[in-house]
Protein backbone atom coordinates (compact mmCIF):
# COMPACT_ATOMS: atom_id res chain seq x y z
CA UNK A 1 0.00 0.00 0.00
CA UNK A 2 1.22 3.60 -1.00
CA UNK A 3 1.97 5.59 2.23
CA UNK A 4 2.71 9.28 2.83
CA UNK A 5 5.60 10.46 4.72
CA UNK A 6 3.41 12.65 6.86
CA UNK A 7 1.64 10.94 9.81
CA UNK A 8 0.93 11.48 13.46
CA UNK A 9 0.22 8.79 16.30
CA UNK A 10 0.02 8.67 20.22
CA UNK A 11 -0.90 6.24 22.79
CA UNK A 12 -0.51 6.24 26.63
CA UNK A 13 -1.22 3.46 28.99
CA UNK A 14 -0.29 2.27 32.99
CA UNK A 15 1.94 -0.63 32.74
CA UNK A 16 3.37 -2.33 35.95
CA UNK A 17 3.14 1.05 37.94
CA UNK A 18 4.30 3.26 35.22
CA UNK A 19 2.47 5.45 33.22
CA UNK A 20 3.50 5.64 29.65
CA UNK A 21 2.98 7.88 27.16
CA UNK A 22 4.20 7.62 23.71
CA UNK A 23 4.13 10.47 20.73
CA UNK A 24 5.17 10.23 17.20
CA UNK A 25 5.18 12.78 14.38
CA UNK A 26 6.59 12.31 10.56
CA UNK A 27 7.22 14.42 7.65
CA UNK A 28 8.50 14.04 4.50
CA UNK A 29 12.29 13.88 3.65
CA UNK A 30 14.72 12.15 1.34
CA UNK A 31 16.02 9.43 4.16
CA UNK A 32 15.06 7.98 7.15
CA UNK A 33 16.06 10.29 9.76
CA UNK A 34 14.91 9.21 13.34
CA UNK A 35 15.48 11.30 16.54
CA UNK A 36 13.77 10.44 20.70
CA UNK A 37 13.33 12.03 23.83
CA UNK A 38 12.99 10.10 26.32
CA UNK A 39 13.41 11.06 30.04
CA UNK A 40 17.37 11.63 31.33
CA UNK A 41 17.24 8.38 33.43
CA UNK A 42 15.95 6.25 30.35
CA UNK A 43 18.71 7.18 28.12
CA UNK A 44 18.91 3.51 27.41
CA UNK A 45 15.53 3.50 25.45
CA UNK A 46 16.72 6.09 22.44
CA UNK A 47 18.39 2.94 20.64
CA UNK A 48 15.84 0.02 21.38
CA UNK A 49 12.74 2.94 19.76
CA UNK A 50 14.95 3.48 16.86
CA UNK A 51 15.63 -0.22 15.87
CA UNK A 52 11.94 -0.54 16.73
CA UNK A 53 11.06 1.92 14.60
CA UNK A 54 13.11 1.46 11.60
CA UNK A 55 11.61 -1.52 9.75
CA UNK A 56 8.13 -0.07 10.13
CA UNK A 57 9.01 3.53 8.49
CA UNK A 58 11.34 3.06 5.93
CA UNK A 59 11.53 7.33 4.78
CA UNK A 60 10.92 10.58 6.61
CA UNK A 61 11.75 12.38 9.64
CA UNK A 62 10.45 10.82 12.43
CA UNK A 63 10.58 12.42 15.94
CA UNK A 64 9.45 10.13 18.93
CA UNK A 65 8.84 12.07 22.21
CA UNK A 66 8.40 9.47 25.32
CA UNK A 67 6.71 10.04 28.53
CA UNK A 68 7.48 8.46 31.83
CA UNK A 69 5.94 8.75 35.18
CA UNK A 70 6.15 6.24 38.09
CA UNK A 71 3.26 6.00 39.86
CA UNK A 72 4.55 2.85 42.28
CA UNK A 73 8.06 3.67 43.93
CA UNK A 74 8.87 -0.01 44.32
CA UNK A 75 12.60 -0.78 45.50
CA UNK A 76 13.16 2.64 46.97
CA UNK A 77 15.01 2.99 50.12
CA UNK A 78 15.84 5.75 52.21
CA UNK A 79 19.40 5.62 54.56
CA UNK A 80 20.36 7.48 56.99
CA UNK A 81 23.96 8.88 57.47
CA UNK A 82 24.98 8.12 60.53
CA UNK A 83 28.19 9.73 61.10
CA UNK A 84 26.80 12.83 59.69
CA UNK A 85 23.81 12.79 62.33
CA UNK A 86 26.55 11.81 64.94
CA UNK A 87 28.34 15.24 63.88
CA UNK A 88 24.86 17.15 64.01
CA UNK A 89 23.52 15.94 67.00
CA UNK A 90 27.22 17.04 68.67
CA UNK A 91 27.14 19.83 67.67
CA UNK A 92 23.81 21.01 68.75
CA UNK A 93 24.81 19.65 72.42
CA UNK A 94 27.76 21.51 72.20
CA UNK A 95 25.61 24.64 71.45
CA UNK A 96 23.13 24.08 73.95
CA UNK A 97 26.00 23.39 76.44
CA UNK A 98 27.84 26.71 75.77
CA UNK A 99 25.04 29.38 75.52
CA UNK A 100 22.89 27.36 77.58
CA UNK A 101 19.85 26.92 74.92
CA UNK A 102 17.23 25.08 75.65
CA UNK A 103 17.71 21.14 74.97
CA UNK A 104 14.93 20.60 71.75
CA UNK A 105 16.84 17.98 69.74
CA UNK A 106 14.41 15.50 67.92
CA UNK A 107 14.37 13.47 65.28
CA UNK A 108 11.97 15.82 63.07
CA UNK A 109 14.41 19.03 64.09
CA UNK A 110 17.46 16.37 63.06
CA UNK A 111 15.17 15.66 59.97
CA UNK A 112 15.39 19.32 58.13
CA UNK A 113 19.16 18.92 57.78
CA UNK A 114 18.34 17.02 53.85
CA UNK A 115 22.02 15.78 53.99
CA UNK A 116 21.32 13.14 57.00
CA UNK A 117 19.18 10.97 54.31
CA UNK A 118 19.82 9.46 51.25
CA UNK A 119 17.35 7.92 48.94
CA UNK A 120 18.31 5.16 46.81
CA UNK A 121 16.52 3.24 44.05
CA UNK A 122 17.04 -0.11 42.54
CA UNK A 123 18.69 -0.32 39.82
CA UNK A 124 16.22 -0.31 36.78
CA UNK A 125 14.81 -3.38 34.93
CA UNK A 126 15.77 -2.20 31.42
CA UNK A 127 14.10 -5.37 29.63
CA UNK A 128 10.69 -5.01 31.93
CA UNK A 129 10.78 -1.07 31.13
CA UNK A 130 11.26 -1.56 27.39
CA UNK A 131 8.66 -4.60 27.35
CA UNK A 132 6.27 -1.64 28.29
CA UNK A 133 7.18 1.28 26.48
CA UNK A 134 7.31 -1.07 23.31
CA UNK A 135 3.68 -2.15 23.96
CA UNK A 136 2.64 1.63 23.84
CA UNK A 137 4.93 2.64 20.94
CA UNK A 138 3.69 -0.19 19.12
CA UNK A 139 -0.19 1.35 19.42
CA UNK A 140 1.88 4.69 18.56
CA UNK A 141 3.14 3.75 15.24
CA UNK A 142 0.46 1.99 14.46
CA UNK A 143 -1.71 5.09 14.55
CA UNK A 144 1.14 6.78 12.73
CA UNK A 145 1.35 4.20 9.99
CA UNK A 146 -2.60 4.35 9.66
CA UNK A 147 -2.72 8.00 8.71
CA UNK A 148 0.13 7.80 6.16
CA UNK A 149 -1.60 4.53 4.62
CA UNK A 150 -4.92 7.49 4.49
CA UNK A 151 -2.82 9.88 3.34
CA UNK A 152 -1.20 7.89 0.85
CA UNK A 153 -4.14 6.78 -0.63
CA UNK A 154 -5.42 10.43 -1.63
CA UNK A 155 -2.11 10.86 -3.10
CA UNK A 156 -2.21 7.71 -5.45
CA UNK A 157 -5.90 8.99 -6.60
CA UNK A 158 -4.51 12.60 -7.00
CA UNK A 159 -1.70 11.21 -9.26
CA UNK A 160 -3.65 8.50 -11.13
CA UNK A 161 -6.03 11.12 -12.43
CA UNK A 162 -3.14 13.69 -13.32
CA UNK A 163 -2.00 10.51 -15.36
CA UNK A 164 -4.96 9.97 -17.16
CA UNK A 165 -4.83 13.62 -18.06
CA UNK A 166 -1.50 12.96 -19.45
CA UNK A 167 -2.60 10.44 -21.06
CA UNK A 168 -5.12 12.05 -22.86
CA UNK A 169 -3.22 14.97 -23.79
CA UNK A 170 -0.70 11.99 -25.55
CA UNK A 171 -3.50 10.46 -27.64
CA UNK A 172 -3.99 14.00 -29.09
CA UNK A 173 -0.82 14.33 -29.81
CA UNK A 174 -0.27 10.91 -31.81
CA UNK A 175 -3.28 11.80 -33.28
CA UNK A 176 -2.03 15.22 -34.78
CA UNK A 177 1.17 14.79 -35.51
CA UNK A 178 0.29 13.07 -38.47
CA UNK A 179 -1.86 15.89 -39.88
CA UNK A 180 0.73 18.42 -39.27
CA UNK A 181 2.66 16.28 -41.88
CA UNK A 182 0.19 16.62 -44.18
CA UNK A 183 -0.55 19.72 -43.74
CA UNK A 184 2.87 21.05 -44.54
CA UNK A 185 2.96 18.77 -47.81
CA UNK A 186 0.10 20.63 -48.86
CA UNK A 187 1.69 24.47 -47.74
CA UNK A 188 4.97 23.27 -49.40
CA UNK A 189 3.04 21.97 -52.89
CA UNK A 190 1.26 25.52 -52.91
CA UNK A 191 3.97 27.26 -52.24
CA UNK A 192 6.20 25.87 -54.95
CA UNK A 193 3.31 26.36 -57.50
CA UNK A 194 2.86 30.08 -56.76
CA UNK A 195 6.77 30.28 -57.03
CA UNK A 196 7.04 28.38 -60.31
CA UNK A 197 3.85 28.70 -61.57
CA UNK A 198 3.67 27.18 -65.14
CA UNK A 199 6.44 25.46 -64.47
CA UNK A 200 5.86 21.31 -63.32
CA UNK A 201 6.33 20.84 -60.02
CA UNK A 202 8.47 18.04 -59.12
CA UNK A 203 6.24 15.80 -56.66
CA UNK A 204 9.56 13.76 -56.08
CA UNK A 205 11.37 16.52 -54.40
CA UNK A 206 8.42 17.70 -52.65
CA UNK A 207 8.06 13.87 -50.86
CA UNK A 208 11.26 14.22 -50.04
CA UNK A 209 10.62 17.82 -48.01
CA UNK A 210 8.01 16.12 -46.19
CA UNK A 211 9.75 12.98 -45.35
CA UNK A 212 12.65 15.46 -44.02
CA UNK A 213 10.02 17.60 -42.00
CA UNK A 214 8.49 14.35 -40.73
CA UNK A 215 11.56 13.19 -39.45
CA UNK A 216 12.57 16.43 -37.53
CA UNK A 217 8.70 16.81 -36.11
CA UNK A 218 7.99 12.78 -35.27
CA UNK A 219 7.59 12.70 -31.74
CA UNK A 220 5.59 8.33 -32.02
CA UNK A 221 9.19 7.41 -30.03
CA UNK A 222 8.80 10.14 -27.38
CA UNK A 223 5.11 9.16 -26.66
CA UNK A 224 5.38 5.14 -26.61
CA UNK A 225 8.21 5.94 -23.61
CA UNK A 226 5.53 8.49 -21.84
CA UNK A 227 2.75 5.85 -22.11
CA UNK A 228 5.48 3.00 -20.67
CA UNK A 229 6.36 5.53 -17.95
CA UNK A 230 2.64 6.25 -16.94
CA UNK A 231 2.29 1.89 -17.07
CA UNK A 232 5.25 1.76 -14.83
CA UNK A 233 3.21 4.49 -12.53
CA UNK A 234 0.21 2.26 -12.28
CA UNK A 235 2.63 -1.11 -11.15
CA UNK A 236 4.48 0.55 -8.78
CA UNK A 237 1.30 1.77 -6.85
CA UNK A 238 0.78 -2.25 -7.28
CA UNK A 239 3.94 -2.74 -5.22
CA UNK A 240 3.95 -3.59 -1.89
CA UNK A 241 7.36 -1.92 -0.82
CA UNK A 242 8.69 1.70 -0.46
CA UNK A 243 8.59 3.42 -3.62
CA UNK A 244 9.30 7.68 -3.46
CA UNK A 245 12.50 7.35 -4.76
CA UNK A 246 11.73 5.69 -7.71
CA UNK A 247 9.13 7.35 -8.42
CA UNK A 248 10.94 10.45 -8.23
CA UNK A 249 13.54 9.14 -10.96
CA UNK A 250 10.11 8.18 -13.05
CA UNK A 251 8.44 11.48 -12.86
CA UNK A 252 11.75 12.89 -13.83
CA UNK A 253 11.83 11.14 -17.37
CA UNK A 254 8.67 11.92 -17.53
CA UNK A 255 9.59 15.15 -17.41
CA UNK A 256 12.19 14.83 -20.32
CA UNK A 257 10.12 13.13 -22.71
CA UNK A 258 7.93 15.94 -22.49
CA UNK A 259 10.38 18.59 -23.09
CA UNK A 260 11.61 16.33 -25.85
CA UNK A 261 8.57 16.35 -27.42
CA UNK A 262 8.02 20.38 -26.58
CA UNK A 263 11.23 20.94 -28.97
CA UNK A 264 10.14 19.09 -31.94
CA UNK A 265 6.68 20.92 -32.03
CA UNK A 266 5.59 22.95 -34.74
CA UNK A 267 2.23 22.84 -33.87
CA UNK A 268 0.43 25.53 -31.67
CA UNK A 269 -2.20 22.73 -30.72
CA UNK A 270 0.72 20.25 -29.96
CA UNK A 271 2.56 23.07 -27.99
CA UNK A 272 -0.39 23.53 -25.84
CA UNK A 273 -0.33 20.01 -24.93
CA UNK A 274 2.60 19.79 -24.28
CA UNK A 275 2.25 22.55 -21.63
CA UNK A 276 -0.69 20.86 -20.25
CA UNK A 277 1.76 17.49 -19.97
CA UNK A 278 4.45 19.31 -18.37
CA UNK A 279 1.74 20.95 -15.79
CA UNK A 280 0.40 17.99 -14.70
CA UNK A 281 4.23 16.37 -14.25
CA UNK A 282 5.21 19.33 -11.76
CA UNK A 283 1.85 18.65 -10.07
CA UNK A 284 3.15 14.55 -10.03
CA UNK A 285 6.21 15.82 -8.57
CA UNK A 286 4.99 17.56 -6.02
CA UNK A 287 2.88 14.73 -4.45
CA UNK A 288 5.94 12.19 -5.25
CA UNK A 289 7.89 14.05 -2.84
CA UNK A 290 5.81 12.68 0.09
CA UNK A 291 5.23 9.43 -0.82
CA UNK A 292 7.44 7.33 1.58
Amino acid sequence: MVKSMTGYGRAEDVIDGMQIAVEIKSVNHRYLEFSAKVPRSYGFLEDQLKRFIQPLLSRGKVDCFVQIDTLEDAGVTVQVNHSLADGYVAALRELIGRYGLRDDISASALGRYSDVFSIHKAEADEEKIWGAVRTVAQRAVDACVSMREQEGARLRADILSRADTILHCVAFIEQRSPETVRAYREKLCAKMQEVLADTQVDEQRILMEAAIYADKVAVDEETVRLRSHIDQLHAFFEAGEAIGRKMDFLVQEMNREANTIGSKAQDVEIARKVLDIKAEIEKIREQVQNIE
